[in-house]
């Protein structure tokens, strides 16, 4: 027999549990540093099976480092690990490594697939840029408000022309022109940031053909072929190209028990950023785009019936699927199905 191992990991240190023949041989903590804990491990486990931890900030760092170390390394949903972990009496991190190691050995727990460093990196320049530019639109926002309180209404534009709005009617105002400047100057800074950032997603979704592909679709651009791929990574990770609704959160949920069944709203389940970024486009689709495609007029359809932001929510599920049905066949977006 083997040993099971759970680790209940924290910013600074990390508690473990180490688990044989149904019965905990040792446990303890260490600084959260895969290696340091890759050798406490082979201290005190000669057979190590599984090495379990949830998911949470420092999961795939742990998972990549502890693998390359030659561990078994596994990461859990933290929602189905709570469910066991609950069952203490008492909520400590010892506690916790316990009912981890627990887990790993009865195999009561649903892993999950952990992103590769390539994946993260590009989902990070996408993540950077987006908070650069609500950054930008936070600023803006605030010099508008500002600027109210003295009777300076700045009109609606973007880019330069909103900063030489501001500057000309700071003109005549030089104590608010030494207050509102340094928000102008870091709003024109962030602008700049956000730019480059955009540049170099453009540069990498234009050698990608991947990215190519689903930007074919009316409504996908960069920001959104790159999300989804990246979160998919190997399209043969779903045998099901349904499946992609259900794993990004737009499926609805359901309640039965006995007499009870019903479905209520999407489960929200999943990669939010993914998940809005699929709701956008398919808002796109809807309301600006000219395609005469088959998906538009069918979500057209729906919104006479159920509503915008049902028809909004049922294309982009559509589109989950869609892009994932794209990324294994290789085949462009039909904008009309041929008829049989």
């Amino acid at each position: 027999m083997g040993e099971y191992i759970g680790l209940d990991v924290s910013l600074k240190e990390t508690a473990v549990s180490i688990r044989r023949e149904g019965k905990r041989v040792w446990r303890g903590k260490c600084a959260s540093d895969p290696q340091l804990l890759a050798a406490l491990i082979r201290k005190h486990a000669g057979e190590v099976v599984r090495v379990v931890f949830e998911t949470g900030p420092l999961s795939i760092w742990f998972f990549h480092a502890l693998s390359a170390e030659g561990l078994p390394a596994i990461c859990i949903d933290a929602r189905h690990a709570k469910a066991a972990l609950d069952m203490a009496a008492n909520k400590t991190d010892a506690n916790d490594a316990d009912g981890l190691a627990h887990l790993a050995e009865v195999g009561f727990y649903k892993e999950v697939r952990v992103k590769s460093f390539d994946s993260m990196l590009a989902r990070t320049l996408v993540a950077a840029r987006t908070r650069l530019v609500r950054i930008g639109t936070e600023l803006s926002n605030q010099i508008r408000g500002l600027m109210k309180t003295f009777g300076l209404v700045v009109p609606p534009a973007s880019g330069s022309k909103f900063e030489r709005q501001v500057e000309a009617l700071l003109a005549g105002n030089a104590d608010l022109g030494r207050i509102i400047r340094p928000l102008l100057e870091a709003w024109h800074a962030v602008r700049l940031r956000a730019a480059e950032l955009g540049r170099k997603l453009l540069a990498d979704a234009r050698r990608s053909d991947a990215c190519q592909l689903l930007m074919s679709i009316p409504g996908v651009g960069v920001v959104t072929a790159t999300s989804f791929i990246t979160a998919i990574e190997d399209p043969t990770n779903f045998k099901r190209s349904r499946s992609v609704g259900a794993w990004v959160g737009l499926t609805t949920r359901r309640y039965q028990s006995g007499e009870i069944d019903y479905d209520g709203h999407i489960s929200r389940r999943g990669d939010s950023h993914l998940r809005g970024l699929l709701y956008e486009a398919a808002t796109v689709l809807l309301v600006r785009s000219r395609s005469e495609c088959d998906l538009r007029k069918w979500g057209l359809q729906l919104r006479e019936r159920l509503g915008f932001k049902r028809a909004a929510v049922a294309v982009a599920r559509k589109l989950a699927v869609i892009m994932h049905t794209m990324l294994v066949t290789g085949e462009p977006f039909q904008e009309t199905r041929a008829s049989a």
